[in-house]
């Protein structure tokens, strides 16, 4: 039987093959599809990639520096909504890029952790005590949540 730290990392790598099978499934026809008020692919696949390169940071701080490090927040709104980011503009392909490298190389440190790394913990700047428990039910989760969301927008729902 796996361990709750060995479920956490099959589900991560998981989670990363479903997102990119996803999108790579579509064609650019696809990507600005959208419902008012809702994000397109293209800027979802911004999103993601954007937040997976803070995912990296966070990790890392969580591991390598004191307990009770700053995991600093950031406003994921203003940076969909930035003109100069792109996101409604800018070709996907850097962006899966960044999600692949971010998720493989992340991958490879989670085989790493002990069981016990569950418990370290930051101070996320806007939610307060994380620890690296949360970081995997968040990070887990958020390439499917938002693959969902790319789904929904296909198809108008959003």
């Amino acid at each position: 039987m796996d361990s709750e730290l060995q479920t956490y990392v099959k589900q991560y790598e998981a989670a990363t093959r479903r997102f990119e099978e996803l999108v790579s499934n579509l064609v650019e026809a696809d990507l600005d599809t959208k419902h008012q008020g809702g994000w397109s692919p293209r800027q979802i696949i911004h999103h993601v990639a954007d937040s997976e390169a803070q995912s990296y940071a966070r990790i890392r701080r969580l591991i390598a520096e004191p307990i009770g490090s700053l995991i600093q927040g950031y406003d994921e709104a203003a940076w969909a909504e930035n003109p100069i980011l792109g996101y409604e503009v800018l070709d996907i392909s850097a962006s899966m890029a960044v999600f692949s490298a971010v998720r493989a190389s992340t991958l490879e440190i989670l085989k790493r952790l002990n069981e016990s790394d569950l418990e370290r913990h930051g101070e996320h700047s806007e939610s307060g005590n994380y620890v690296v428990r949360e970081w995997f039910e968040d990070y887990v989760a958020h390439p499917d949540d938002h693959g969902d969301q790319l789904k929904r927008a296909l198809q108008g729902l959003l």
